[in-house]
């Protein structure tokens, strides 16, 4: 028997490559090839960029952005890790919730530019002569204006999964991790999608900060969009900011149709609805991968091991199915929780105390909750404007899946967009037309903030079933009985979940809002905002503890007694059972 070499036939058929692998292939490969390309630069020596001038030459700019861009990914990814673990202890155990939901309303209020310089020390100490220090500095300033909002989303989520999915969990005798992975996380997908998106754009305004670093007497700059940005501000050249902008779009685009437009379209599947829409979110590369054979055969190991993942029982302690404790037993274990917290939270506001009394009276304390009060109307007051105005544009644009595609790339680059390269223009508006600096300095704290309030709103339409507007449309509804019984209750859930980061959003800027500068003019409003950051130019450490404390006071207040209420309601009534 003779031996003949093997044909075509014999090959696999999984391995012959088709037309869409033709383009599939060397677009995963070029992409792989960028990231690489941009990782090795952020591990060179920490001499690197300090001694290497930034350039305005706009042909620098694809280098920068692929380093800005590398930075964002890295603090989304400690972001998801850090959603995945906070927010599900928070939604899980009511002792957890305690404690972490409060402190999550701190960490997104208090200006969180002050996190880098308490950090810097830390990371370049735990990667002594790299940049690799640096860059880590930088990356976790950005996760801080990222983490906050997804993890309120997810929180969100988990709390609002429908009774009739979590009596099937139950029914299927899931385990916790089962449960996690195959009912919660799918449930949460579509709108912790769209608060990513959110994030990514809101990562922008803390860019030009933190690729900046300063140490000691030194400043590490990084190489990077947000550092060209600063420098193009400190030499008043328009024309390199206009450069930067134009990067920004482009950059903004990519990551739109590589990453946040198949991830849309993807997770369309996980709506809870019995009927299916007529048109759908699409994605060109989702379709290219979809349809690609070679690529398909070489991920099918992945996916194999993604599913042996869901489907694992969990760790072994996980599924210990232990006894109902006692209600003595458990009244006590409440109760030595509680006391630890309250030992705790007391311990904190003792040591605050001492730092601020050595040097302030009680007159100081009076003023700062006066100038609190002043803040907090503004932000009453900006958060209700916004509502009025994006709460209905979003419902629309989430409603219209082919409008959404359209939308979503402006709504990123706008909410992109750092809100700080307009203070200036409000400066010179305000001086040249005479107009009242407290009440039109107030509207530059929600233009980075409305952004949370459309983008959850657009996240809580896409999300609505379709067999509930079937019905609508069956019924005859009337428009104002379809945004009063129908539309408003449906988005109920996520609108909270955007105005509590709005909030947020608006009570961090307040400190950069409140007080701005062009040039030699200087302009302040009548606020804690402008309080905190007179005591940061002066370097009054006691005042910067106590407008802090205040503000966090406030934030805490205010969403116990509203946001917390209207959570706990949109849990009862507000959720598709």
């Amino acid at each position: 028997m003779r031996w003949s070499p093997p044909g075509i036939s014999d090959i696999p058929r999984g391995v012959i490559p088709n037309r869409w692998d033709l383009l599939a292939v060397p677009l995963i490969l070029g992409i792989l090839f960028l990231l690489a390309a941009g990782a090795r630069q952020m591990t060179a020596p920490l001499a690197a960029p300090q001694t290497i001038a930034l350039s305005l030459d706009p042909a620098y700019l694809p280098s920068y952005a692929l380093r800005t861009t590398l930075r964002m990914l890295a603090a989304m990814a400690a972001s998801l890790l850090f959603t995945f673990t906070y927010a599900t202890a928070a939604a899980k155990s009511r002792r957890a919730e305690l404690v972490l939901v409060p402190i999550l309303d701190v960490l997104q209020s208090v200006p969180v530019l002050g996190y880098v310089s308490f950090t810097v020390a830390f990371f370049l100490a735990l990667f002594p002569g790299s940049v690799l220090g640096a860059e880590f500095a930088a990356i976790f300033a950005i996760f801080t204006s990222q983490a906050w909002n997804m993890a309120f989303s997810f929180y969100q989520s988990l709390r609002t999964v429908p009774a009739d999915l979590e009596e099937v969990a139950r029914s299927f005798r899931f385990t916790t991790w089962q449960k996690f992975w195959r009912l919660e996380v799918p449930f949460a997908m579509p709108s912790l999608i769209w608060n990513m998106m959110m994030s990514m754009s809101g990562g922008w305004f803390f860019v030009v900060a933190s690729e900046a670093i300063a140490v000691g007497n030194h400043t590490v700059s990084l190489p990077g969009v947000g550092s060209y940005v600063a420098l193009a501000i400190d030499r008043r050249d328009l024309g390199a900011i206009g450069w930067a902008v134009l990067t920004m779009l482009a950059v903004i685009l990519a990551y739109d149709q590589l990453f946040f437009r198949p991830l849309v379209a993807w997770a369309d599947k996980f709506r809870v609805e019995l009927t299916v829409g007529e048109t759908g979110p699409e994605s060109w590369l989702l379709r290219l991968f979809r349809g690609a054979r070679l690529l398909n055969t070489a991920a099918r190991p992945l996916g194999r091991l993604l599913r042996a993942i869901a489907i694992w029982p969990g760790p072994r302690f996980g599924r210990a199915m232990a006894g109902p404790a006692s209600p003595g037993l458990r009244a006590l274990g409440e109760g030595l929780w509680y006391a630890i917290v309250a030992l705790a939270t007391a311990y904190i506001v003792w040591r605050a105390a001492l730092t601020v009394s050595a040097e302030l009276g009680w007159s100081d304390l009076w003023l700062a909750f006066g100038l609190g009060a002043v803040t907090l109307l503004r932000v009453a007051i900006l958060i209700a404007l916004a509502s009025l105005l994006w709460l209905p544009v979003g419902v629309v644009i989430g409603l219209k899946p082919k409008l959404a595609q359209t939308a979503q790339p402006v709504a990123q680059f706008l909410a992109a967009f750092p809100a700080n390269l307009l203070f200036p223009i409000a400066v010179f508006l305000i001086v040249r037309f005479g107009l009242n600096q407290h009440v039109w300095l107030s509207l530059l704290m929600i233009l980075g903030a409305q952004w949370y309030i459309l983008f959850n709103v657009v996240a809580g339409a896409s999300a609505f079933p379709n067999d509930l507007k079937d019905v609508a449309a069956n019924l005859h509804i009337g428009r104002w009985q379809w945004w009063r019984r129908v539309t408003l209750p449906g988005i109920f859930p996520y609108y909270i979940t955007g105005a509590i980061t709005a909030s947020g959003g608006c009570w961090n800027a307040s400190i950069v809002a409140e007080s701005v500068s062009w040039g030699d003019t200087h302009l302040s409003a009548y606020g804690l905002g402008a309080y905190i950051a007179a005591a940061t130019r002066a370097g009054d450490f006691p005042r910067i503890v106590l407008g802090i404390a205040v503000m966090s006071i406030y934030v805490i207040v205010t969403n116990r007694l509203l946001w917390r209420p209207l959570y706990r309601l949109a849990e009862r009534r507000f959720r598709f059972d």
